[in-house]
């Protein structure tokens, strides 16, 4: 028997352009404003939200790890200033904001969890615990700019797409032209964790509808919220530093 006698052809793809999933209505603490760069601790605001709600979230740790274990020596020197002088998060701390995302996001919702070549290489897995989430697939952003390195010279972050159990792809995930690898340089700008407005935007077209929340507990520059109103979706987030 042939391969396609086995597994006949179904006239079905598993590709669709269409979401046939739909977040719910939320209903948003006063404390909680759309749209708006809120000075929150991250895990505070992540306690206010309602749990099963949320399409798509964005986090971006600031790790103490990398710091500590590399030890470059530009720790508050140069381009290393900026970044030294942010509030580190301890490997507990992570672990708590990636249960809250958990809870908040909707069955087979996404969170787009950025790392660093050293987290990729040492591995995640065991913040991710006993969540309901899963790695279903993996962003490479090239920032086109020459960074720190012993050996090879880095020019890339990596973006870990976690998927909410039930795990599916089809109509849920509604944009099929992103490519794992994405060239785009860093924004302009004073903060030193600034993310891929181009690349953010669609990541949140694939994964969500319009007027949809997206959400980021950690925003940093808040280009996240920049990337959703670009894509017509709403924006609830914070940052410990405003």
């Amino acid at each position: 028997m042939t391969a396609a006698q086995q597994h006949p052809p179904t006239g079905k793809s598993v590709f669709s352009a269409q979401r046939t999933v739909a977040a719910p209505a939320l209903c948003l603490p006063a404390a909680i404003q759309p749209n708006a760069r809120l000075k929150m601790e991250g895990r505070h605001f992540l306690n206010l939200l309602p749990a099963d709600a949320i399409p798509a979230a964005f986090f971006d740790p600031q790790y103490r790890g990398i710091l500590d274990r590399l030890a470059y020596g530009n720790e508050g020197k140069s381009r290393g200033k900026r970044r030294s002088a942010l509030q580190q998060m301890s490997e507990a701390a992570i672990i708590e904001f990636i249960h809250a995302l958990d809870r908040v996001l909707m069955p087979s919702g996404h969170l787009f969890l950025w790392l660093d070549k050293f987290h990729l290489c040492q591995g995640f897995q065991a913040w991710l615990g006993d969540s309901r989430l899963e790695i279903v697939d993996l962003v490479v952003w090239n920032k086109d700019r020459l960074g720190m390195g012993y050996r090879t010279r880095r020019v890339s972050e990596y973006c870990v797409v976690l998927q909410k159990r039930p795990k599916r792809a089809k109509g849920v995930w509604k944009v099929h032209n992103i490519p794992d690898v994405w060239t785009e340089k860093r924004a302009a700008g004073n903060h030193p964790h600034s993310k891929p407005l181009a690349l953010q935007t669609r990541l949140i077209e694939a994964v969500s509808s319009a007027g949809d929340y997206v959400i980021d507990p950690a925003a940093g520059s808040f280009s996240v919220m920049q990337a959703a109103l670009e894509a017509g979706r709403h924006f609830i987030g914070c940052d410990i530093e405003g």
